[in-house]
């Protein structure tokens, strides 16, 4: 990360666009439905004609990322998210009238769900589009004014995004900003009504007390190890393929990517032998533009290094490709890793490559119990065609979210809430939950002229009396 002193007028510029924005929240503090919608389709319209441009730069950045991945993983997630928004905003915008007990009547409740102000969104260097257009979508439509923190990883996707925020928006509604460390720091110690932040957990724990300082709420999305479970009954050639393309995508530069798996003692060997097909099914030649790059040297190392460790402890490394992996282009060949001990680097941390630990276990209480030995995942993938056995799995464990039977589907589902637990994050958006995630959920209860309330009022004498036995009965 890049560690050079941020000019000051950079950091002077994060308060001014901040101050803009909120003298336009306050100018305008609950944008009409109609005004939103059309804010969405401007940002979907944007999006949809800058997707080329987009694409190049963000495998510039990567040093490889195959066009049609960016297509499917970013510009086609945050275009359908967009029109998912649009479609259901205004039903979401209207006040929602919640019942009241017989000793309120004849008053009545609404919820009102009003934008917060100002919003910032810190965004991470692997998905840059995707984790940017998300919760800015969410921000929009909830009537927010958006500031956006690009990731000093990725330049040229972050001068991209800019420029197109730019060229859509008015300042004052959503502003992108680029910038190394300092910019970061300055950015999430701004007074926002609400801050969104993808990343890692230990830079999660910084931003947290940035924000505490202004009792800024937070959403953290953050990651963790989530594991896969294969259970008996599911084929194993089915299982391994579906693991291995949520491995592979983007070389496994993901945060809900399956990060271990868990197989039958007695199937480990046919499911390494399975992967191995897959990965070379889904790329016949790691040297192609499908198989993407690990985004930087020091990346690459670290991988590297977790291969070092664990065969140096033990683990049988299974190369999934016949290639040899390429640290001039930053190809790392697929591997599993067999014996694992839990001392191993490539057990304790992250992964965040394209490196998949095999743990065997004998019965599914064994598999259950070792992924509640550890934090809780973002994600968690259970394989098997048994609803009983899924169930077991989904009533005995917590994760950020769940695919039974494939991986990474979840984040997709515009439906769904998307977000973390414990150690993998807090708060939650996308769809409905994310309209309330960047609103202000506000209680108003409707007093009638005439009514009982003064029943309850002193003096207390035999009437209250008479009530408050009735009513405490």
């Amino acid at each position: 990360m890049d560690r050079s002193a941020a000019p000051s007028g950079d950091i002077e510029r994060l308060r001014t666009i901040f101050d803009g924005q909120q003298a336009a929240h306050r100018r305008d503090p609950v944008p009409s439905p109609a005004r939103r919608r059309a804010q969405l389709r401007r940002l979907g319209a944007a999006i949809k004609a800058a997707a080329p441009s987009i694409a190049r730069a963000i495998s510039a950045d990567f040093g490889n990322r195959a066009p049609q991945e960016t297509m499917v993983a970013e510009v086609f997630t945050s275009l359908e998210a967009i029109r998912y928004t649009a479609r259901h905003l205004v039903r979401w915008a209207k006040p929602e009238r919640r019942p009241v007990s017989i000793w309120h009547r004849p008053g009545h409740a609404e919820l009102l769900r009003q934008p917060l102000g100002v919003v910032g969104i810190v965004v991470p260097w692997n998905y840059p589009l995707y984790l940017a257009a998300g919760p800015l979508v969410s921000a929009l439509a909830a009537g927010n004014r958006v500031m956006v923190k690009l990731s000093e990883a990725a330049p040229r996707f972050g001068e991209t995004f800019a420029r197109l925020m730019a060229d859509t928006f008015a300042e004052d509604e959503v502003a992108a900003v680029n910038g190394g460390v300092e910019i970061a720091e300055a950015f999430v110690r701004l007074p926002f009504d609400h801050l969104l932040f993808t990343g890692s957990t230990r830079v999660g724990r910084d931003v947290m007390r940035a924000a505490a300082d202004n009792l800024t709420p937070v959403t953290l999305e953050l990651g963790g190890k989530s594991p896969a479970i294969v259970c008996d009954d599911f084929p194993i050639a089915i299982a391994a393929r579906r693991i291995l393309y949520g491995k592979c995508m983007n070389a496994g530069q993901t945060c809900v990517a399956p990060d271990y798996a868990l197989v039958p003692a007695g199937r480990v060997e046919a499911f390494v032998a399975a992967a191995g097909r897959a990965v070379q099914g889904l790329f016949p030649t790691l040297r192609a533009p499908a198989y993407t790059s690990i985004a930087s040297d020091g990346h690459f190392a670290r991988l590297a290094g977790y291969l070092e460790d664990a065969a140096r402890m033990g683990a049988r490394l299974h190369p999934l490709h016949p290639e040899p992996s390429d640290p001039v282009a930053r190809k790392l060949a697929p591997t599993a890793l067999t014996n694992v001990d839990l001392g191993m680097r490539v057990m304790q941390e992250e992964i965040f490559g394209p490196l998949l630990p095999i743990v065997p276990y004998e019965r599914l209480a064994d598999a259950i119990g070792f992924v509640n030995a550890r934090p809780r995942p973002l994600a968690l993938y259970a394989f098997s065609d048994d609803r009983g056995a899924v169930d077991r799995i989904l009533g005995n464990t917590m994760s950020g979210g769940v695919t039974v039977n494939d991986t990474m589907l979840h984040v997709a589902q515009d439906a769904l809430p998307f977000g973390g637990v414990g150690a993998s994050g807090m708060g939650v958006y996308h769809g409905r939950e994310g309209f309330d995630a960047f609103s202000k959920l506000r209680g108003v209860y409707y007093q009638r002229r005439f009514n009982g309330a003064a029943l309850l009022q002193p003096p207390y004498g035999a009437r209250f009396r008479r009530l408050i036995g009735v009513m405490l009965r």
